[in-house]
């Protein structure tokens, strides 16, 4: 009797287990509830948000001081700004949050992110249960994607206030395009097309993302001139739809522009190199290798099962890119595939051997601990700053730059410019109103030449170990500022800690070409004397090791 009940109680718990994994809003809020961990993870070791969004919120502000038109420059990033040529959408909804509820742009970067990462992840987990027919496998690969550093590096992060909007979309479009190769039914036709339009009005990459993405589903899917020539409407309806900003900006600056900008951030396929950057060096990245394994094993099984649709869209879409966050829609899919299919089925197997005949709870056990597993990595991944010596989600400001910036605006002629070393300049413009002599920001609208040269100067500038280097540096570049700022201790170059030299405060302090007019625990700001244009550069002596 007693062996009877316990049959009947192990039964029961196992009918609600299962119908626990069926339940889709229970995996819905499960995954929406990690996304959420995530991004209070994320605000609560990020008092300053990570990387840079200056540049994209002085467009912003552009775009209201033009009573909500186009500019045709956008000043102070370069001492003659840069050409505007971005997709305009997310500019526009930012100058109207912030002139409406009056949120500033650190808090506006800090918050709008996270809020549209954990979004897209609704349009995905629909998409996946698409793609999967399975309601565990898409709520899991949810989970996964609300929780894989890759994807949380670009979109949680300042400049998410563009990336995550366009994910979203790209997102939202890749359901109603399944659908639309799938049923073939037209009214699968506009709301694809209107999404297609608005990821071009976001995003350049993720408008390349979206085509890649038709484009292997019309291969999987509908190999028919039906489908050929519903595909092509998307892309002309789309397209025409952002004609009222494409056609200004031509009508502005010239065709011209938008090919000098091609390329100029790692382009739209490539060799040997691309492959190897996609499919090998991130193993050896200090990130969670678990995403990649997972997704990788996936792709072999379903390749084996002759399932082809998930391993050509991670491929085309890594390769195409070169963006390991064009991995994980598919790559998320592929590792829950794995879990379901490979994973737990030999973990029941075994369990079926042992003593226990009822394995769901155990199953259950293990997802969770996957899970938290996952989530662990992931806040790892985005929990620290700059400034702790930390390069995965870095900030590009702090508290001191933030300080010193006040001062810049508050002490310095307006028409004042500045060289700026380290990530802070990207921010420097936006929250001084005073102009930057070097930085990348919004040159490649320039052309590939422009842009490289102002990158390389720049990333040489801030890695210089000492007056000597910096001085030289400016003059053989014709490089005149007004003023100096250079971070002290930790800061980032292009995300990556970097730490001043001890000796590059002494070194200036004694110089007759530089005064020191303000200094805090962070940063130092020097006043460059004029001329800066010897005819040899002063040897400054040995330089310490």
């Amino acid at each position: 009797m007693l062996h009877r009940i316990t049959n009947q109680q192990n039964w029961n718990v196992s009918s609600k287990l299962a119908e626990l994994a069926r339940n889709e809003r229970a995996w819905l809020a499960t995954a929406i509830g990690a996304g959420l961990l995530v991004y209070f993870a994320y605000l609560t070791t990020h008092p300053y948000p990570a990387y840079g969004a200056g540049l994209y919120l002085q467009i912003a502000q552009e775009i209201s001081a033009h009573g909500y038109g186009l500019p045709e420059r956008i000043p102070l990033y370069t001492k003659d700004g840069v050409p505007f040529g971005y997709p305009p959408l997310m500019y526009y909804v930012s100058a109207v949050l912030m002139d409406t509820t009056g949120i500033d742009p650190i808090a506006l970067s800090r918050l709008l992110p996270g809020f549209v990462t954990v979004l897209y992840l609704v349009p995905f987990y629909y998409l996946a249960r698409e793609v999967l027919r399975s309601t565990p496998q898409a709520g899991f690969a949810t989970l996964l994607l609300a929780v894989t550093p890759p994807v949380l590096q670009w979109h949680l992060s300042a400049g998410g206030i563009v990336r995550a909007p366009a994910f979203l979309f790209a997102l939202t479009g890749a359901y109603t395009g399944l659908k639309l190769f799938k049923t073939a039914e037209r009214k699968w036709i506009v709301p694809s097309m209107v999404l297609f339009g608005l990821t071009i009005l976001t995003h350049p990459t993720y408008t390349v993302f979206f085509g890649i993405t038709y484009l292997v589903m019309f291969a999987c899917f509908d190999r028919t001139p039906q489908g050929l020539v519903r595909g092509a409407i998307v892309a002309a309806g789309g397209i025409l739809l952002a004609s009222p900003w494409w056609l200004q900006i031509i009508a502005t600056h010239g065709v011209g522009i938008f090919a000098a900008a091609s390329g100029t951030h790692s382009g739209i396929g490539g060799g040997v190199s691309r492959l190897l950057s996609q499919f090998v060096y991130p193993l050896a990245l200090d990130i969670p290798i678990i995403f990649y394994l997972g997704s990788f094993a996936g792709g072999v099984y379903l390749l084996a099962k002759r399932r082809v649709f998930l391993p050509l869209w991670l491929v085309l879409a890594a390769f195409m890119i070169g963006k390991v966050r064009f991995q994980f829609p598919a790559g998320a899919m592929m590792a829950s595939v794995f879990v379901f299919e490979v994973f737990v089925p030999r973990i029941r197997s075994w369990l079926r051997t042992t003593s226990y005949s009822r394995s769901a709870p155990l199953i259950g056990v293990i997802v969770l601990g996957i899970l938290v597993s996952s989530v662990g990595a992931s806040f790892a991944a985005s929990g620290l700053t700059s400034h702790q010596h930390s390069t995965s989600q870095p900030a590009f400001m702090d508290s001191d730059d933030k300080a010193a910036m006040e001062w810049v605006k508050e002490n310095t002629a307006s028409d004042s410019d500045f060289v700026v070393l380290g990530d802070a300049a990207e921010w420097f413009p936006l929250m001084t109103d005073r102009a930057i002599v070097v930085g990348p920001w919004g040159v490649e609208w320039e052309g590939h030449k422009p842009y490289n040269n102002h990158l390389g100067l720049y990333k040489r500038m801030s890695r210089c170990p000492g007056k000597t280097c910096l001085t030289e540096k400016m003059i053989s570049n014709d490089v005149n500022p007004d003023y100096i700022y250079i971070p002290k201790g930790h800061y980032t170059v292009r995300g990556v800690d970097e730490y001043q030299k001890p000796w590059m405060r002494e070194q200036l302090v004694n110089s007759e070409r530089y005064k020191i007019i303000y200094e805090n625990e962070g940063a130092m700001i020097f006043r460059v004397r004029k001329p800066m244009k010897p005819t040899k550069v002063p040897d400054d002596g040995p330089q310490p090791e």
